[in-house]
């Protein structure tokens, strides 16, 4: 399932992969995307690939809430910080 998402003058595609027990949920603009617990930092880090993660969440509003845990060595450059919602983590990745 994909969507679209406006915030604050920016556009972010919405994916949903459902799987047998949860869905893998990602955030994602050209510059980088807000991603679930599914996803490795370790890998993101390697790319080189600006990308915060949140976890505990089941939907695309609970992303946007939820506190960054966890983030690629390019989102702490471009201002993410750990703590932060997952919406302000986009926004800053939207506009670095």
């Amino acid at each position: 399932m994909t969507e679209h998402i406006m915030i604050d003058g920016y556009e972010f595609e919405a994916i949903k992969i459902p799987t047998e027990k949860a869905s893998i949920l990602m955030i994602r603009c050209p510059k980088g995307f807000l991603g679930c617990g599914y996803f490795n930092i370790e890998v993101a880090d390697k790319l080189e690939e600006c990308v915060a993660l949140v976890t505990g969440v089941n939907s695309f509003k609970s992303m946007l809430s939820a506190q960054v845990f966890k983030l690629s060595a390019i989102a702490l450059d471009a201002g993410v910080t750990k703590g932060m919602s997952g919406k302000d983590a986009l926004l800053k990745i939207a506009g670095r």
